[in-house]
């Protein structure tokens, strides 16, 4: 039944369909001369807009938004499920298990997580605390995780601590055994897929007094981590960091976040035989306004493409059902994470699909300024004000449900039951053509 509220809405939604057609911009010029602030190729403005209605509503945009592909030409947006005719799709009776393990060796804890994804890092100083508590509390009320990234870990966290993954990367900026100790999950963030060989950046401007306290370094001057970790140079030295870890806290499992290079098929093997329970592949189309552009897009191996090299690489040795592997970098949509696992992921880890949830529009205004004015990749005090850690956690849990609904609905058009039938069945994919643009 429709709502003022609602009715509302989707009469604003469509007038700025209708404005982006004519080719007008709906929110003042932010971006430099670049194209307009809400949407590109791969986060149109339908899908920036679907996104923010589902994390309103929990359910799919029901005003002909499109939510499944973007325009870029390439990627998963030129990709599509052959479904099954409809009397041969799963019986609506039974229930689509949309679980994954994060643990498949056969010793430390089983962690299960009830949907086939978690939050990525997002460190403090790159967005705000607001932020990040928002993300903890939606991953502890669907009892999956949220990862700190690299700044640090912000107090307030702590009451969320069995669902918050405690990230250690090169700088080892506000890294404490404490944190560590903390976690069911720890990252090792050895390299980014959208500024890969480059290290982390904070400008000064976004390095307040609490966010240098936190990170341990002088206020309101630029923080760079280094490319790579300066004691790992051989699967043997990163053996020796994952035990390092291991002694810090023994029931951790522990995660190895790397980007795409062409050889990225052996350092999965690598990190398997370093004791890794999760290797995260990241590809070259994540990451937030604040990666240059010299970088996004150019040097990591696209994500459509790492995902079948290495899902085929460890069968070949033997050892894919002894490491979870999740993918990241660019994964936008339900349909995304269905496509990635059908490449041979078991899931995925989502970054910028959460903040669109929040008010994201792409502008690309994080490392300028004050940073963002929607309240979410800025430490100026006043702009994160903008947003509430409780409803940020309600809409994100609205996106995870719908997530999670689509997630179920394209397994039993399958004939599937289990987001774990899905893995590796590139048979169930199509090729739609180099001038799909949605639909």
């Amino acid at each position: 039944m429709e709502t003022a509220e609602t009715t509302a809405l989707e009469l604003i939604v469509e007038k700025h369909r209708k404005a982006l057609r004519r080719g007008f911009r709906i929110w003042p010029e932010l971006s430099y001369g670049k194209p307009p602030a809400l949407g590109d190729r791969r986060w149109t403005a339908d899908l920036i807009l679907s996104t923010w209605l589902q994390a309103e509503t929990g359910e799919l945009p029901r005003n002909g938004l499109e939510y499944r592909f973007g325009a870029s030409g390439g990627g998963f947006d030129v990709l599509d499920f052959q479904f099954l005719p409809p009397g041969r799709w799963t019986p609506a009776s039974v229930v689509i298990d949309t679980s994954i393990p994060l643990n498949r060796r056969p010793y430390d804890p089983r962690i299960d997580i009830p949907v086939p994804f978690y939050g990525a890092g997002m460190s403090y100083g790159s967005v705000s605390e607001r932020i990040m508590l928002a993300r903890a509390m939606a991953a502890k009320a669907w009892n999956t995780f949220t990862s700190t990234g690299e700044g640090g870990y912000p107090p307030s966290l702590a009451a969320h601590k069995e669902h918050v993954i405690t990230q250690i990367a090169t700088g080892l900026f506000g890294v404490r055994e404490e944190t560590i100790q903390y976690a069911r999950v720890v990252e090792f963030k050895y390299a980014q897929g959208a500024k890969p060989g480059l290290g982390g950046h904070l400008l000064g401007a976004k390095t307040t007094v609490a966010v240098a306290k936190m990170r341990e370094s002088p206020p309101w001057v630029s923080l760079f981590s280094p490319f790579p970790f300066h004691s790992v140079y051989s699967v043997e030295d990163h053996r020796k960091h994952l035990d390092w870890v291991k002694t810090v806290n023994p029931d951790a499992l522990v995660s190895v976040k790397v980007s795409t290079p062409t050889d990225v098929d052996m350092v999965a093997v690598g990190s398997y035989y370093a004791g890794a329970h999760i290797l995260q592949i990241d590809g070259g189309y994540g990451g937030t306004g604040a990666a240059p552009e010299i970088a996004k897009k150019i040097i990591a191996m696209p994500i459509e493409l790492a995902i079948p090299k290495v899902h085929r690489y460890l069968l070949g040795e033997g050892i894919r059902d002894e490491i979870v592997v999740l993918a990241s970098g660019g994964i936008r949509t339900a349909y995304d994470i269905a496509k990635a696992v059908a490449l041979g992921a078991d899931g995925c880890v989502l970054g910028t699909v959460e903040l669109v949830a929040l008010g994201c529009t792409r502008c690309s205004n994080c490392e300028r300024g004050r940073g963002c004015p929607f309240g979410l990749t800025t430490t100026d005090p006043e702009l994160e004000r903008l947003v509430d850690p409780e409803w940020g956690a309600w809409r994100l849990g609205n996106l995870y449900s719908s997530i999670q609904g689509q997630l179920r609905d394209i397994l039993r058009r399958l004939g599937l039951r289990s987001i774990r039938e899905l893995r590796g069945r590139t048979d169930l994919l199509v090729y739609r053509g180099n001038g799909a643009r949605g639909g």
